[in-house]
C-alpha cells in the first residue's frame, strides 16, 4: 500500500514562515497531480494548492501570494512552503496523489 507521508508541521509565529514536506517511497511525484489539503478545527477539509502535470499550480485565495508548492527534482517529495502565517492557517495539513493521502501535519500558527 502506498504511504504519503507529511512532515515540518509544528509551531510557527505569525507572520513567520513553515515548510511542509511530502514524500513517498513507491510515487514519482513527476507523474501524479499532488495537492496539500488542510483541515481546522470544527471545519471541513479545504483545498490548499495544486501541482497538476502540466505544471500551472493553482492556490486557494487565502494560501495565494504566501503558499508555494514545489516538487523535487528526483520525484521524490512534494513541498508547502508558506510565509506570513497567520493563526487562522493553523490546521492540519495533508498531502494527497488524488488516490492516496498521508496522515497529515499539524501546524499551529500561534504567539
Amino acid at each position: 500500500q502506498v504511504q504519503l507521508v507529511e512532515s515540518g508541521g509544528g509551531l510557527a509565529r505569525p507572520g513567520g514562515p513553515a515548510k511542509l514536506v511530502c514524500s513517498a517511497s513507491d510515487i514519482d511525484f513527476r507523474r501524479v497531480e499532488v495537492r496539500w489539503y488542510r483541515q481546522s478545527p470544527g471545519k471541513e477539509r479545504e483545498w490548499v494548492a495544486s501541482s497538476p502535470l502540466d505544471g500551472i499550480r493553482k492556490y486557494a485565495d487565502f494560501a495565494r501570494g504566501r503558499f508555494t508548492i514545489s516538487r523535487d527534482t528526483a520525484g521524490n517529495r512534494v513541498f508547502l512552503f508558506m510565509t506570513d502565517l497567520k493563526p487562522e492557517d493553523t490546521a492540519v495539513y495533508y498531502c494527497t496523489d488524488l488516490t492516496n493521502w498521508g496522515q497529515g501535519t499539524q501546524v499551529t500558527v500561534s504567539a
